[in-house]
């Protein structure tokens, strides 16, 4: 069964809209297996961050089904994390009391925060050190580079262990060799524990890196016009963005999308 299953869905952002056959995003037919990592890339505005409010339940569609873990969505879902472009670390928190913060929000651990604190913040410190962040549990995010307070965001992200993590943009404003190591804690980070990740990015080398398949999407109304499987073994190291394969891979995608900045139709998919 699907982890994630989209069935023919579409969304108009109000009603006035749908009376008009406005969508932002439409006839999206999705299905995301058990532990998959997928990355969806397109020009921008063409809904890539309303498909990621519909997966989170934050939208309803206006047509069509959605699935999660077997259930509909009918609601914002708490087997979900996200992290974002902007780490948005709240300033007056140390690093663990921002990781921290989930736990103190979400139920069932709201309820069972002040007498599992001790064990909370264990946990909270063993997620740290495995993104490098050992030993910086007390310092507060003006404290920390753009790279550790990404760290900590998608440490903030996991530390309820949800079946799905959603990355929007979440590397975009690293420098280059930034962005790299981060790519890879997020590798091990997925590879040790196999929840479901969607990253959306506009990075195509960061998308067939991370990625077991990567969907492409036209411009709004956004639809899903190309799946690419990447089938470039696993585990992957950074010397695999230098192969042949890899470029060739990232020079497909390419044209699909230049394609869309053109207007013209997109090239047909390898297969």
């Amino acid at each position: 069964m699907a982890f994630v299953d989209f069935k023919d869905v579409w969304l108009a952002y109000n009603e006035e809209l749908l009376a008009k056959n406005t969508f932002a995003v439409e006839a999206i037919d999705l299905s995301v297996t058990q532990g998959e990592f997928i990355a969806i890339v397109g020009p921008s505005g063409c809904g890539k961050s309303t498909f990621m409010k519909l997966t989170t339940g934050l939208k309803m569609p206006s047509r069509g089904t959605i699935h999660v873990d077997g259930s509909p969505v009918t609601g914002p879902l708490k087997i979900s994390g996200m992290a974002f472009q902007a780490p948005s670390l709240l300033p007056w928190r140390t690093t663990l009391d921002n990781v921290l913060l989930p736990l103190e929000i979400v139920e069932p651990y709201r309820a069972q925060f002040k007498d599992r604190r001790k064990e909370f913040e264990e946990r909270a410190s063993r997620l740290l050190a495995t993104v490098g962040l050992g030993g910086y549990e007390k310092k507060f995010p003006w404290e920390l580079s753009g790279g550790m307070q990404q760290r900590a965001s998608i440490c903030r992200a996991l530390i309820h262990e949800p079946k799905m993590l959603l990355l929007d943009e979440p590397f975009g404003a690293l420098d280059a060799f930034t962005r790299e190591e981060l790519w890879c804690v997020l590798r091990d980070l997925w590879q040790a524990q196999r929840f479901n990740v969607i990253l959306v990015t506009h990075d195509l080398r960061e998308s067939v890196f991370l990625a077991d398949t990567v969907y492409v999407m036209s411009k709004g109304p956004g639809r899903f016009i190309v799946k690419k499987q990447i089938e470039l073994p696993r585990p992957r190291d950074l010397e695999v963005t230098y192969t042949l394969p890899f470029t060739d891979i990232v020079h497909e995608l390419r044209g699909h999308i230049g394609a869309l900045r053109k207007g013209a139709a997109p090239a047909p998919a390898a297969h």
